[in-house]
């Protein structure tokens, strides 16, 4: 393996998956993130991390304090009717060879203490509060002039700046945004009562209701709304229209309702557009490289953006270490994840299209369980 030294731009839950692979396989690694620090660069409230995202978690160091301080479920979920009867139980996909759950919910800011921790503890170098202005690559390795008009040399930058990357122009050959579905999801921490032991879910003709678990006291409900992008509620009204779209149902998720979410405050609501899109192959130009959200953005509806882009990072790593040729590294990268990455991302599409009623004959339950069979097998 020949010693390298790497930038990876963007201090997210991809970037630093990236960074501790790869400083695990030995190259130097530096993260930079325009955030001030590592809480200010979190979004939402929690996150689902499949079976998938523990065994790429694992190979980072990091699986088990996840699973330690989140919320390990038995199943991956249940669904109901919008007036509380029971559907169907979805038990999930186990990883062959592990004691994985099927399932684990963690809160946002906890992962990324977890991740940070994990990598200083192998020696990344993280700053906050640095940017880049441009990027200058040449045949053996890329110069990055930073917001500070400092410059420094790499042999690789990686893209890890989410779906609005700035590192993308760099590497792919036209302009590439996000697609808005017609969907945003709300979501809002609760306590988490018994029942929601798993995830739960709750379509009906006005949206699709349901919770994750996300520690042993604690869960969040999520409400996926169907809405014109510039239709957004202002801040102070979010409790109001949470409320409205929630009033048709019974169950557990009128319970919530008129338990927590009545009175809560309009700061305890985050509401996100979802955001969808996949890049051509190939996700690299010379010494440049992109990673996670930017190039496969994934909606929320199968819980696996951050997970994909935990793999990216795990890939990337062994494929480097395997290759002298950084060209080399980064086809095997591409080849292992495209196909992978863009089956998650079409199956969302096709399940958000379900829940608008616009694909009635989608099998919702038989394309996730589909998907978990899938992305339990080695990536």
């Amino acid at each position: 393996m020949i010693d390298r030294t790497i930038l990876v731009i963007g201090g997210g839950i991809g970037g630093l998956s990236a960074a501790i692979a790869l400083r695990q396989e030995g190259f130097s690694v530096s993260v930079i993130e325009k955030q001030a620090d590592l809480h200010s660069s979190v979004y939402g409230v929690g996150i689902i991390q499949p079976a998938n995202a523990l065994r790429a978690l694992d190979a980072i160091g990091c699986a088990q304090p996840c699973l330690d301080q989140g919320y390990g479920a038995a199943a991956w979920g249940s669904m109901y009717t919008a007036d509380g009867e029971f559907i169907k139980d979805m038990p999930g996909t186990l990883i062959e060879s592990s004691d994985y759950p099927p399932m684990n919910g963690i809160t946002r800011p906890l992962l990324h203490e977890i991740l940070t921790t994990r990598a200083r503890e192998v020696g990344v170098d993280i700053r906050y509060s640095t940017s880049f202005v441009s990027l200058e690559p040449d045949a053996d390795g890329v110069t990055v002039v930073f917001d500070d008009e400092t410059s420094a040399r790499y042999d690789v930058v990686v893209g890890a700046d989410g779906v609005r990357s700035q590192v993308r122009r760099y590497v792919l050959p036209t302009e590439l945004t996000p697609s808005y579905i017609g969907q945003s999801a709300y979501r809002v921490n609760i306590p988490r009562d018994p029942e929601i032991d798993r995830i739960v879910l709750q379509p009906s003709e006005h949206g699709m209701s349901g919770f994750v678990p996300i520690a042993p006291d604690l869960a969040y409900l999520f409400f996926n709304a169907e809405m014109a992008r510039d239709a957004r509620p202002a801040q102070e009204d979010l409790v109001d229209a949470l409320m409205a779209h929630l009033a048709p149902y019974g169950g557990l998720t009128g319970r919530v309702r008129d338990q927590y979410i009545a009175h809560a405050s309009p700061e305890d609501v985050v509401l996100r557009p979802e955001e969808s899109l996949i890049a051509p192959a190939p996700w690299h130009r010379g010494r440049i490289v992109l990673i996670g959200d930017a190039v496969h953005a994934v909606t929320p509806h199968l819980g696996q953006g951050a997970a994909q882009a935990i793999e990216d990072g795990v890939v990337l790593s062994e494929e480097l270490a395997a290759h002298d040729s950084v060209e080399e590294a980064f086809t095997a990268y591409t080849e292992r994840r495209y196909e992978r990455c863009k089956l998650v991302v079409d199956t969302c599409l096709g399940i958000a299209e379900w829940e608008k009623g616009t694909r009635p004959d989608f099998d919702n339950i038989a394309a996730t369980n589909h998907v978990l069979k899938v992305l339990a097998e080695p990536f």
